[in-house]
């Protein structure tokens, strides 16, 4: 009995250990890639010399993005170009109306992302990712509003914890010296602050009318952001022309890129599709754990890398901050626990739905609603 027993009951704990592995790893990257992309871009925004064209790095996150998701549903076609060109022509074009349904998201997107920016350059580091976690704020009013989502009473005292948090670090903020480093472009808190604002507010609608659009459809999350960039890249280079289109015609597209400034673009257009396979691996309160893990680590790096010192008050709101970020991704008291499989917060743009794998659904089903 031992011996007919023993082989199964081995391969399900090596099966078992192999996804343990996996969720935590997956946690890991998702730690890296939160804490990386900020404090790399404060780092080569406030370096000092002429910054290169934020609105560019913009347009080439779309492209990058864009190119990406086609390649995976290239893939998905068994590299067919008549069949991959055919599919993308009856999703895209043939179904206008549907397209049309994305150019909202994207125009809040693509703010989004240049707002990100401007954020992050007049910002420290580590009062950017605190103040940045608003967007649970947002998102879930958007979701009650919007979706008619409940939230359980744990939920909602955890948002008057992260409010009353992000309020103590900005008073503690606004009170001390923001001095920017020699060299460097001039930094204003108040623009800073007024750009996090905006992007967690239009980071919390978009993602819900996302997610909503997900929902009223067949078409797969690669579609969606093949959609999204398409729209994404052409607002963006209307955005660049319209703000720096000057700058850019004189100095050029690529001005002041380095081998950082590529490594930023790379790590913004690939972190959506990073998160996919996070959450297919990791439930929703480790993804919760690992924004609180990011937001140490973030004001940890900024200690070494900017000379930030962080005060009690700081320490005080940020730990209100990572706490109420845990206890939001909590289950439900008397509910079931969702399986780590299934993601239980708003989609977040770029990331594939757990039940159908990383690569798209067959062709039969991406078509658009």
């Amino acid at each position: 009995m031992a011996a007919a027993g023993g082989p199964a009951g081995g391969g399900d704990q090596a099966a078992a250990g192999g996804n343990r592995r996996l969720k935590y790893v997956s946690l890991a990257v998702l730690v890296v890639q939160n804490a990386s992309l900020i404090l790399s871009i404060r780092y080569v925004r406030t370096l000092p010399g002429e910054p290169f064209f934020a609105t560019t790095a913009v347009v080439m996150a779309e492209l990058l993005k864009g190119a990406t998701c086609l390649l995976l549903i290239f893939l998905q076609q068994r590299g067919a170009v008549r069949q991959f060109a055919l599919f993308l022509y009856e999703a895209v074009v043939l179904q206008y109306l549907d397209t049309l349904k994305l150019a909202v998201p994207s125009l809040i997107y693509t703010l989004q992302n240049n707002l990100q920016y401007v954020a992050i350059s007049n910002l420290p580091a580590a009062t950017f990712q605190v103040t940045y976690q608003l967007k649970i704020l947002t998102t879930a009013v958007f979701s009650v509003l919007m979706l008619r989502k409940s939230l359980s009473r744990l939920q909602w005292l955890s948002l008057l914890l992260l409010f009353a948090g992000v309020a103590i670090v900005q008073v503690e903020q606004g009170q001390g010296g923001r001095a920017g480093s020699p060299g460097a472009a001039p930094q204003s808190y108040a623009v800073g602050l007024a750009a996090v604002v905006v992007s967690c507010l239009s980071s919390g609608f978009a993602g819900v009318y996302f997610e909503k659009i997900l929902k009223g459809s067949s078409a797969s999350i690669w579609l969606r952001n093949v959609q999204l960039g398409l729209f994404g890249t052409l607002l963006g280079l209307l955005g660049m022309w319209w703000a720096e289109g000057a700058g850019v015609a004189a100095r050029g597209f690529f001005h002041g890129y380095s081998p950082l400034v590529w490594g930023v673009i790379l790590n913004q257009a690939f972190g959506g599709l990073l998160v996919a396979v996070v959450v297919k691996y990791a439930d929703n309160i480790l993804k919760g754990f690992a924004t609180s893990l990011s937001i140490v680590a973030s004001t940890v790096a900024s200690v070494y890398l900017f000379g930030f010192q962080p005060r009690l008050p700081f320490v005080l709101g940020a730990g209100l901050v990572i706490g109420a970020v845990y206890m939001y991704s909590l289950p439900k008291a008397g509910g079931p626990r969702r399986p780590p499989e299934e993601p239980a917060a708003p989609l977040p743009r770029g990331v594939e739905p757990a039940d159908s794998g990383f690569l798209p659904k067959p062709a039969c089903k991406e078509k658009g609603s």
